[in-house]
């Protein structure tokens, strides 16, 4: 299907599109302005555009399919192409349209320029319509034979099209500076229960390094609780907890890249000046000032959350004053910290602009949190990075296996796509719902119903941000809400979920045992209607894979694992914390 709509959308573009002008983005995903051949000058070594010039075209060409075919270092070439003879495509050098890219480099590219050429000849692509007619007024017969003749290529072309390129390694420059000395002072911070309303819960203690930076729960238990990940309980009597989380704890790896826009499962955090402050965040215009990036905006949401760090209100002063307005527990925190002598020494040497601990503020509380994530977590030393380096030694044949079926035939990459493997977008999978859900304010159901949750569009309804796979292994259990618990289990729902939901069955849910909380646990999994509202809502299509194709795309993503990384990560847990409260190990 993706193969005849790429056809089919050239075949359009052709017969109905005027006076057409080529401007792709050198990763091939958006159209960038059009610069004409006038405007070229020396210091365009390196444009972001294709631009054939003299053929009476205007700003843009809807390139249907451009998401498909990644187009990489293309060069502007500024000759008259009529009066050389030259047809427009071949001003397409140094075009890439296949993937995995392990074929002999001349051969291949030389193939795909020859291939690329007739199929553009066939579709006059860069023409308009008049010069559309000319030709065929000239061509007769001989025109026809030709695209008779060509069309095969067209498949030849396309197929290659449908598989994504490999991305660039990552590198130190994808990645924000952070300061080492307020990196520091965070790795205390994260550990140590005082941030917690209650001060019985720390971040450490749902994202723990021994757990691969999560719980290894489904839906965790947050403050109330007692333990750590697995072996933690809700605790009985007028000390249970009222509500389990309403999603997966998330994986910490690599949230220091620059790239990164979006967080939060439904999105809810971004990078935006929809309240003039930089972020649109739930904080709204309340978001304190100063926050230095993303991840500090993120670090400060789960410090106010009722059932994850916050407490219960009449419980302590932080709970009782979110209820008032959601910036008003922030200062309260903040003095809670900087009072103990030893925060209040290392908040004054890390920050410049700090003299003396008065003037410590929540902001930077979260700039040293994300300062101790973005550093202590940052992993592109796996064999798949080691392999995107130049060694292919570094898979295995049946991981080497994998990276083609991902990039390929299995489209893992039209989400999982670039450094980041994700596109930051949201997409429904329709993943088997429990728990308590996390809804619109105002929603009687205790349904999870996502991206719409934020964006309040019918359209957004149960999808969910596309994860970023480094160090995936380590991270499970996998989906927004945990529900499968190994890697073929995500990847089996991936390929046909229908036919997984009608498998999934509650058992697989790692859920802590809390008896008085079952009755809702599984009341979306039960309800026939809602089940057949969700079904309406899919944004990926049943593929067929071999059982072998599963365990070569599992042995692949094992491959995303890092390596010293991992083992050895520059700060490591505490012995202990300034408030000298308990550290979770």
């Amino acid at each position: 299907m993706r193969l005849f709509n790429f056809v089919l959308g050239h075949f359009l573009d052709d017969l109905f599109q005027r006076d057409r002008s080529v401007g792709i983005a050198t990763n091939g995903r958006q159209r960038v302005p059009h610069i004409g051949p006038n405007k070229i000058g020396r210091r365009h070594a390196t444009p972001d555009l294709i631009i054939p010039a003299n053929t009476g075209l205007r700003t843009r060409m809807p390139f249907h399919g451009a998401a498909q075919v990644p187009f990489e270092g293309p060069l502007i070439v500024p000759f008259n192409t009529q009066s050389h003879g030259i047809h427009d495509a071949d001003q397409f050098f140094g075009i890439r349209i296949s993937g995995p890219g392990r074929r002999p480099k001349l051969f291949h590219r030389t193939g795909k320029l020859a291939g690329f050429h007739h199929v553009a000849r066939l579709f006059n692509l860069g023409k308009g319509r008049s010069a559309y007619k000319r030709q065929s007024k000239q061509g007769g017969f001989q025109c026809v034979l030709h695209k008779i003749r060509s069309f095969p290529l067209v498949f030849v072309v396309c197929a290659s099209a449908s598989a994504a390129e490999l991305p660039a390694p990552l590198t130190d420059n994808d990645f924000i500076a952070f300061d080492r000395k307020q990196a520091a002072l965070g790795q205390l911070l994260f550990y140590d229960k005082i941030l917690s309303g209650n001060r019985n819960i720390a971040c450490a203690t749902c994202h723990h390094p021994t757990l691969g930076t999560g719980d290894r729960l489904s839906l965790g238990i947050g403050e109330g609780g007692e333990g750590l990940g697995p072996e933690r309980t809700a605790l009985v009597d007028e000390n249970r907890i009222k509500k389990r989380i309403p999603r997966n704890a998330p994986g910490l790896w690599n949230l220091g890249l620059k790239d990164l826009h979006t967080l939060f499962h439904d999105g809810r955090l971004s990078i935006a000046d929809t309240y003039n402050n930089g972020f649109n965040s739930p904080a709204e215009e309340w978001l304190p000032e100063g926050l230095q990036s993303l991840l500090a905006a993120q670090a400060i949401f789960p410090l106010v959350a009722q059932f994850e760090m916050a407490g219960n209100p009449k419980e302590n002063e932080i709970a009782g004053a979110i209820h008032d307005r959601i910036d008003a527990s922030w200062p309260i925190l903040a003095k809670r910290v900087r009072v103990i002598p030893e925060y209040g020494r290392m908040f004054v040497e890390a920050f410049d602009h700090i003299e003396k601990p008065e003037q410590v503020t929540i902001a930077e509380i979260a700039n040293a949190l994300a300062a101790f994530q973005a550093i202590e977590w940052t992993s592109f030393d796996s064999p798949f990075d080691q392999y995107l380096a130049g060694d292919e030694t570094a898979f295995s044949s049946d991981q080497k296996r994998g990276l083609d079926l991902f990039y390929g035939k299995a489209n893992c990459a039209s989400c999982h796509s670039g450094k980041l493997m994700s596109d930051q977008k949201f997409h429904a999978l329709g993943l088997p719902p429990f728990g308590p859900g996390r809804t619109r304010r105002f929603d009687p159901m205790v349904r999870d119903v996502g991206r719409m949750g934020e964006s309040d569009r019918l359209e957004d309804s149960y999808r969910f941000r596309t994860p970023m796979l480094r160090n995936v292994e380590l991270t499970g259990p996998y989906g927004h809400n945990g529900a499968y618990p190994t890697l073929e289990g995500i990847i089996r729902h991936h390929l046909d979920p229908d036919e997984m939901l009608q498998t999934w069955s509650p058992e697989k849910a790692a859920l802590p045992d809390a008896p008085w909380l079952e009755p809702i646990d599984f009341v979306v999994w039960n309800d026939k209607r809602e089940m057949a509202r969700q079904v309406l809502f899919r944004d990926i299509s049943p593929i067929k894979l071999s059982d072998e194709e599963v365990s070569d795309l599992v042995a692949f993503l094992k491959g995303l694992t890092g390596t010293s990384s991992v083992a050895a990560p520059p700060f490591g847990i505490p012995d202990k914390v300034p408030s000298g409260l308990p550290v979770d190990r």
